[in-house]
C-alpha cells in the first residue's frame, strides 16, 4: 500500500511539473555577440559560416540557417554601432539583411516540396517583429550618415539611414509576405 502511494504521489509531482513546463514561453531573443571584427578568430568564423551555407542544404536547414544568420549579423552590426565603427556596422547591417531576405525563398521552397512550416514562420515572424524594432532603435541612435576618412585613402560617405531604412523595409515585407501565408 506504501509503494502504491509513493508511486501516486511522484507521478501527481511529475504531471504537475511537466503540465507548467509546457506553458511556459519566452519571448524571441537574438544571440549573444559572437566574434567581433579584430578578433584573430572573426575571420574563422566568416569561413565557418560560408561552409555552412553547404552544409544545411535542405529547405527547412536553409531557413534556420538564414535566420541565425541575419541574428548574428543584426547584433554584430547593433555592437559595432554602439562603439562608433559605423563602417564595420554597415557591413554588418547590409549582411543581416541580405540573410533575412533569403528567408521567405527557402520558406516557398519547402512549402513547395509539402513541408509544414507553421511553426517556423511563427518564428521568423518573432523574429521580424525583434529585428524591426531593434533596426528602429538603431536609426534613433545613430547619425543619418557619416564620413569615414581611412588615413592614405579617398573618404567614404556612409548612409547609415538608408542601410538601417533598408533593413527595415526587408524585414517589413517578409513579415508581410509570412502574413499572407
Amino acid at each position: 500500500m506504501r509503494g502504491i502511494l509513493h508511486c501516486l504521489v511522484i507521478s501527481i509531482f511529475l504531471s504537475l511539473i511537466f503540465s507548467h513546463l509546457s506553458c511556459v514561453r519566452a519571448a524571441y531573443t537574438l544571440p549573444y555577440p559572437s566574434y567581433m571584427p579584430g578578433n584573430r578568430l572573426y575571420f574563422i568564423s566568416r569561413i565557418i559560416d560560408q561552409i555552412n551555407r553547404w552544409w544545411y542544404f535542405g529547405s527547412v536547414a536553409q531557413t534556420k540557417y538564414h535566420l541565425g544568420l541575419s541574428d548574428k549579423y543584426l547584433v554584430e552590426a547593433k555592437t559595432l554601432y554602439e562603439y562608433k565603427q559605423y563602417l564595420l556596422g554597415t557591413d554588418a547591417l547590409r549582411r543581416s539583411t541580405k540573410e533575412f531576405h533569403e528567408i521567405p525563398i527557402n520558406i516557398k521552397r519547402a512549402q513547395s516540396e509539402g513541408k509544414d512550416m507553421t511553426l517556423l514562420i511563427v518564428k521568423i515572424s518573432e523574429s521580424a517583429e525583434v529585428h524591426k524594432t531593434i533596426l528602429m532603435d538603431m536609426r534613433v541612435d545613430n547619425p543619418e550618415t557619416f564620413q569615414w576618412t581611412p588615413e592614405k585613402e579617398a573618404s567614404t560617405d556612409l548612409k547609415i539611414h538608408d542601410e538601417i531604412n533598408n533593413g527595415i523595409a526587408t524585414v517589413t515585407k517578409v513579415l508581410e509576405e509570412l502574413i499572407k501565408q
